[in-house]
């Protein structure tokens, strides 16, 4: 599989977040837990995972990624589980210490001295070669680990880019918009982070907060994502603006409404 389908590259490191067949037998907590209005909706959440797993894994059951894990040379070291944590960015470290915290002595507890000595770095050190078959083994046997990893997903990513996107007044495929760009680039200001992207597009256009045309500013919103990932090698496909979310806004789709139909990286996929 090419590497482009895979986790994407982070531009800077991420601050600590603090706090395969088999996954059909794991339940979602999703529809339980999650609530209120736009990409909160338990429903509109699962579109939004699977529309992310589709660029991230070639594939809408995201639940099957929870115990994917795998070094796809992007400088970054392992890349793992439902959004891709990454060994050298922070958030993997952050989530096995999540998990640690709630299930002491479990399998990725004694990883966690090496995956803060290689934060920041590709190194395998001290995690190669156990690590990949120990975070398999939570991902298969321990609801508590998939609950961390969901979690996780809403603490740094998702609850982030909702809240923001609902400041700037805009929809549920806005929201969205907002999560899949900090999903790939990270929550930072730089300029190739999801802050520094926001930045660029309201130079162009104001935000519905600010009485601009919600149509207009998440155009301008993908057009300065779309040169933020021309800037670095990983992220030269950009089908999944152009081919996805392109389509969507031009649809009128503001909403995020089914049936949805879209392609990324030349495969064709659909929400009905």
């Amino acid at each position: 599989m090419p590497i482009l389908r895979r986790k994407a590259a982070r531009r800077t490191l991420l601050a600590a977040l603090g706090t395969a067949a088999i996954a059909s037998q794991w339940p979602s907590a999703d529809a339980a837990t999650s609530g209120g209005a736009g990409l909160d909706a338990p429903a509109k959440k699962d579109i939004a995972m699977r529309l992310v797993s589709s660029a991230e894994n070639s594939s809408l059951d995201w639940e099957a990624q929870y115990a994917y894990i795998e070094d796809i040379g992007d400088g970054r070291g392992y890349t793992g589980g439902i959004i891709g944590f990454c060994s050298g960015t922070s958030d993997m470290l952050a989530l096995v210490e999540l998990y640690t915290k709630r299930a002491p002595g479990n399998v990725l507890a004694g990883y966690l001295p090496a995956l803060r000595a290689v934060n920041g770095t590709a190194s395998h050190k001290g995690l190669a070669p156990g690590f990949p078959s120990a975070w398999r083994e939570a991902a298969h046997t321990s609801a508590a680990f998939r609950k961390a990893q969901r979690d996780e997903r809403d603490l740094g990513y998702f609850d982030p880019a909702v809240a923001r996107a609902k400041k700037d007044g805009v929809g549920t495929l806005g929201q969205f918009v907002y999560y899949d760009a900090m999903v790939m680039h990270g929550p930072g200001t730089d300029p190739l982070c999801f802050g520094g992207i926001r930045a660029r597009a309201r130079k162009h256009a104001a935000t519905p907060a600010e009485g601009g045309d919600e149509t207009t500013y998440l155009g301008a919103f993908l057009d300065a994502r779309v040169w933020a990932m021309k800037q670095e090698a990983a992220h030269s496909d950009v089908t999944r603006v152009e081919t996805a979310q392109r389509v969507f806004l031009k649809q009128g789709n503001l909403d995020l409404d089914t049936p949805l139909k879209w392609k990324v990286y030349g495969d064709s996929y659909e929400i009905g």
